[in-house]
């Protein structure tokens, strides 16, 4: 979430036309981060995919502006959200995983009884949207 600021104000200036994603990339992690402090997981889950899409789609615009694409700060920032996208990439598949392996604790005897008794729920599953995950991959051209 750190890094969104500083992407955000480095392509400002450049993509005019482009101020509703940054709106909603800013919005949606304000809100990730009230939603994170609260502990609501559905919520953090649903703006986490907000700024996945919006900094996806950044990072695709980017393509259309010379300007930013020799920005070497804007290069900077596009690498280390690469990075961290891969990151969360990851992250998301390792709690997946684990928040798995809870569910299915939880339905085998005697841990079903005393996860009954004790209140436990399922574990919610960090899905991504269905047109995050048929995104196409952005197109480069390499001829010069």
């Amino acid at each position: 979430h750190d890094l969104i600021p500083n992407l955000v104000s480095a392509v400002k200036g450049e993509m005019k036309f482009e101020q509703d994603t940054l709106e909603k990339v800013i919005s949606a992690r304000a809100r990730a981060i009230n939603a994170s402090q609260s502990g609501n997981t559905k919520e953090v889950f649903e703006n986490e995919n907000i700024i996945t899409q919006g900094l996806s789609k950044i990072l695709a615009l980017t393509e259309n502006y010379p300007n930013l694409k020799s920005n070497e700060q804007v290069q900077k920032l596009m690498e280390e959200l690469s990075h961290t996208e891969n990151t969360l990439s990851f992250a998301r598949q390792f709690y997946n995983d684990i928040a798995t392996k809870f569910n299915i604790s939880q339905q085998v005897f005697p841990s079903n009884l005393i996860a009954s008794a004790l209140g436990f729920t399922q574990s919610q599953l960090f899905e991504l949207p269905q047109e995050a995950k048929e995104r196409e991959t952005p197109k480069v051209d390499l001829t010069i």
